[in-house]
């Protein structure tokens, strides 16, 4: 599992999304996953694809898929 506790009180998880090229992509990513209530920070990475999420407890899966979705790319799972 990629999910750990940094610090009392949260957890970093690390998602795979695919589609993302620029920028841009990790702007967009990024905005829409920092909407998901408990969220405090998101890192996307668009040359590895990868998604750092750090947040006040265990996010849903199918929350983080439904916004990466309304960014316009695809949740491949978790790193």
């Amino acid at each position: 599992m990629s999910a750990q506790t940094d610090t009392p009180g949260s957890v970093t998880t690390v998602y795979k999304v695919t589609g993302m090229s620029c920028g841009h992509c990790e702007g967009s990513v990024s905005g829409e996953i920092s909407q998901i209530p408990g969220v405090g920070s998101v890192k996307a990475v668009a040359s590895t694809g990868e998604v750092t999420v750090v947040s006040e407890a265990p996010l849903d899966d199918e929350a983080v898929r439904a916004a990466v979705d309304e960014a316009g790319f695809e949740l491949a799972g978790k790193a």
